[in-house]
């Protein structure tokens, strides 16, 4: 494969580290630079803000620290740049940027993509009786609701590219978009090829997250973490007909491995074949991962289908207030002592309550971090000397969520013994933001780029029906169990594993560490297992895929988050250490194939 197009990934949420972007410009040899700054929560965050300043509402770090520090070196090696930092306010973003060019006597256009920001249609949505993609709720009261987004496309950043643009900022477009933008720009790949976008879809997706396919969240993570904080960027190399080689930026640690990218090839995903996007629906069932050297990773058999016809649009809204707070507990009983305390805590705040004509809290919320018990393959009479209690509530009423904070000090004195904690501030209501997902036709949604304020719509491409039932999926691998002799192993012993969350649902991507075990995986890690694994917490169903390409597994675990981000009141709203629990669960394998 030829190295002709070389894109870094420098940002994989908003607060990612300053280092990234000066060590990729580090003799990397880079074409482009790109940065996902955007979440749902980002975008609430950004809204407020824009609401008390109209210039504000984008990633003000990217412009301030990022691009400040680094745009001379940037402009001398014609690395191009591309980044959704714009949230809610991309001309804002871009202006700002502008006034740094300016500042430095520096020759770059910057270009903004328009047109995701569909707050303005609020009213049109709720008469239309819009309805919430996965639970059918009723569309938010207008008030309520902080932002409205459609997740855009790779083309129209292309374009901007195509029309002279230096540095490209969008609004909310998805978290591939940029990077698949750099290759549709560079090969001039169309519409219709649907096995190149979805390939170059996979090369955002895998850098998307900046260090986790270099070593972060690592599941043997001991091989990647020494000297964790040069831990390097990652690197995609993607040639014209779609292949990838996935590295990282020379001279520093971490770790590019089967494990690490195919562990972020399943994060955050849904149905492996059917992973919609703007511009290609992706099918990474028969993705084939390949170590070609030290720190260089091979990707190919990416497949696409025709584009959806529609946008996915995400509302952000207000939903009353929550509150909570950690302390610890040492000694014998330290876990019934916490969770007496907790209850304690909220039938003092009811109690005042009733006093104040308040009603009951909408949820509360006692989780005991360190006791085993609540995971089912552990001992249910684990006595622990030591864990952390975390406790909160949801109300609509924002004092009765303080007097929960109020009444935890209140307590202090009445408690089990063995309460300590570090000395601080005691926390403060924060409002709760929950999603709203639905969807909006294409034709819908006027799209425009600005370059250097001369504005042009941008005529997005309407594409052809396509059935997504037609695809073909894969069988369970046949395994033949008789006369064979089992023994329990720990899951994390013959895979790997990642999870991550899409509103209240959790996804977790169990891999093979070896082709002879993923039979055997398939067979005996049921739905069931999983659903007893996280009887505690699922209140949905599981759905589980089967990626043959690279030997593993999505699993979908819905309605399992507490309402997911902001709006639960888990110690793990995000599902971040979902995989850590399934790995730890004990599935049979039979004894030749351990010896």
């Amino acid at each position: 494969m030829s190295k002709q197009l070389r894109i870094g990934g420098a940002s994989g949420f908003w607060g990612d580290s300053v280092v990234a972007t000066p060590q990729l410009l580090n003799g990397n040899n880079l074409d482009f630079i790109v940065y996902d700054y955007l979440a749902e929560i980002t975008m609430s965050i950004m809204a407020r803000a824009r609401a008390k300043d109209p210039l504000k509402g984008y990633a003000i770090d990217f412009v301030s620290s990022v691009m400040k520090l680094n745009l001379r070196q940037i402009a001398d090696q014609k690395v191009k740049i591309l980044s959704n930092a714009g949230g809610v306010n991309p001309q804002a973003c871009a202006e700002a940027i502008r006034a740094l060019i300016k500042e430095l006597n520096l020759d770059l256009k910057v270009a903004v993509v328009l047109g995701d920001d569909l707050l303005e249609d609020k009213g049109k949505f709720l008469d239309r009786g819009v309805q919430e993609m996965y639970s059918d709720e009723k569309f938010p009261e207008p008030d309520k609701i902080a932002s409205i987004n459609a997740y855009l496309g790779a083309f129209p950043i292309a374009q901007a590219l195509n029309d002279g643009a230096d540095i490209v900022i969008t609004g909310r477009s998805v978290d591939s978009a940029v990077t698949l933008a750099a290759c549709i720009h560079t090969y001039g790949w169309k519409e219709d090829d649907y096995d190149k976008l979805a390939s170059g879809s996979l090369a955002g997706h895998i850098i998307e997250c900046g260090t986790q396919s270099t070593g972060g969240n690592f599941t043997d993570w001991e091989l990647s973490s020494k000297n964790l904080h040069m831990i390097g960027y990652p690197i995609v190399d993607v040639s014209e007909n779609g292949e990838l080689i996935c590295t990282k930026s020379k001279n520093t640690s971490g770790l590019v491995s089967f494990g690490t990218v195919v562990e972020q090839m399943l994060y955050e995903i849904g149905d492996p074949q059917a992973y919609i996007l703007p511009d290609v629906v992706c099918d990474f069932s028969n993705v084939i991962i390949s170590e070609v050297e030290k720190d260089t990773v091979k990707v190919t058999g990416a497949k696409g289908y025709p584009a959806p016809q529609q946008y996915k649009v995400c509302a952000t809204y207000s939903d009353g207030f929550r509150a909570g707070h950690v302390c610890s507990f040492v000694g014998i009983d330290a876990a019934k002592k916490a969770r007496t305390y907790g209850e304690a805590i909220f039938e003092r705040a009811k109690m005042i309550m009733r006093m104040m004509n308040i009603p009951d809290f909408d949820e509360t919320s006692i989780e005991i971090i360190g006791d085993n018990s609540q995971y089912s393959n552990k001992d249910q009479n684990a006595d622990n000397r030591e864990v952390v209690l975390k406790f909160a509530a949801k109300h609509q009423d924002i004092r009765a969520v303080g007097l929960v904070l109020k009444e935890s000090v209140g307590l202090g004195l009445a408690t089990p013994p063995g309460l300590s904690g570090f000395v601080g501030g005691r926390p403060k209501p924060s409002p709760i933001v929950r999603l709203f997902s639905f969807m909006v036709n294409k034709a819908d949604v006027k799209v425009s780029i600005d370059l250097e304020g001369s504005n042009k719509e941008f005529a997005v491409h309407q594409p052809k029906e396509f059935n997504m039932s037609e695809i073909v999926k894969p069988e369970t691998p046949t395994f033949d169990s008789k006369d064979e002799k089992f023994i329990d192993v720990p899951l994390i012993k013959i895979a790997y594993g990642r999870s991550g969350d899409k509103g209240n649902k959790a996804n977790i991507g169990i891999i093979s560490r070896d082709p002879k075990f993923y039979p055997a995986i398939c067979n005996y890690l049921t739905e069931d297992v999983v659903m007893k694994c996280f009887k505690n917490f699922l209140e949905g169903s599981v759905e589980k895929y089967l990626l043959p390409g690279s030997n593993s597994i999505n699993f979908i675990l819905n309605d399992v988050l507490g309402g997911g981000g902001p709006a639960s009141l888990r110690n793990d709203p995000q599902g971040k250490a979902y995989a850590q629990i399934l790995l730890d669960q004990i599935i049979p394998m039979p004894k030749r194939l351990m010896d």
